[in-house]
């Protein structure tokens, strides 16, 4: 298996570059599912972690591992999974309720954000004018985004799942770079599924509708490329590539996700998705040069 040691920077950013568009087809996989298949986001989330640990737990581990004990054996895996599964539920509610565009613009605006006030707050780093600036323009774009017509049912929770996903992303981040030890593992994963589990199989857990063959493959899609792969490519990123520098990469994800929405959805390119858009890429631009 893939050693999240001494990445190279080029590999670092290609890492992060590959798993953010992962990320933005795995969301227009999860709006499809979620339109023919009769799942909800919980399920679908409960079925990418599912799948992930399932394959993690089948893959071989590649030699031995260290031994850990106490805290340091169970702490990162249940962390990282709690993490995970309130950035990836609230993502994919956030997509079902405002649509893939917005939902996903929204959650990326914000979690970068999040991070340089997290980073402030919790980790002592210096908050620049330019940072501040960079927040003004944040929140300038999410308001306008926030204002321009969804092509979801319920756009107002549709934002506030957005946020929420925001923060979670932010968190793995901010203990990532705070020294944590967040990893893509069969425990993350495995912490995942059992926290969605119960609200899951009360909501329904198995398909109720479309073809089963084209379900499953879209739920083994999610489990494996934008869940299994991403992340660790994510994780193995970040041990080489500053966070407001990966904050920039991630830009990848909405811009595929708003591809796939516009041209195989039907999702509507409004005046202010394009302006809130705009400022969120100004703001995001400035962080990273600061």
């Amino acid at each position: 298996m893939t050693s999240y040691a001494a990445v190279p920077f080029r590999h670092g950013l290609l890492s992060i570059s590959a798993a953010a568009v992962a990320w933005g087809a795995g969301g227009a996989v999860a709006a499809l599912l979620m339109r023919t298949s009769g799942l909800g986001p919980v399920a679908v989330s409960c079925w990418r972690f599912a799948v992930a640990a399932l394959c993690l737990a089948l893959l071989p581990t590649g030699g031995p591992r260290p031994a850990r004990r106490g805290r340091a054996r169970w702490g990162a895996p249940v962390l990282t999974g709690l993490g995970l599964a309130v950035s990836q539920c609230a993502y994919f509610g956030s997509v079902r309720y405002a649509g893939l565009g917005l939902g996903t613009l929204i959650t990326i605006g914000a979690g970068p954000v999040l991070t340089s006030l997290g980073a402030h707050v919790l980790l002592g780093e210096r908050l620049t004018r330019r940072a501040l600036a960079a927040v003004a323009l944040a929140l300038a774009g999410l308001v306008l985004l926030v204002a321009a017509p969804a092509a979801g049912p319920r756009p107002a929770l549709g934002v506030a799942l957005a946020v929420l996903a925001g923060a979670g992303q932010s968190g793995l981040t901010l203990w990532a770079r705070g020294g944590g030890s967040a990893r893509a593992s069969t425990g993350a994963f495995t912490t995942g599924l059992l926290c969605l589990l119960p609200l899951a199989a009360a909501q329904g857990v198995l398909p109720t509708a479309g073809d089963p063959a084209v379900t499953g493959s879209a739920l083994l899609f999610l489990g494996t490329v934008p869940t299994l792969l991403a992340y660790r490519w994510y994780f193995a990123g970040l041990t080489a590539v500053p966070g407001t520098t990966a904050a920039v990469l991630v830009l990848l994800e909405p811009a595929t996700a708003a591809v796939i929405g516009v041209l195989f959805l039907g999702e509507p390119v409004t005046a202010g998705l394009v302006a809130g858009s705009a400022l969120l890429l100004a703001a995001i631009a400035a962080l990273a040069r600061g």
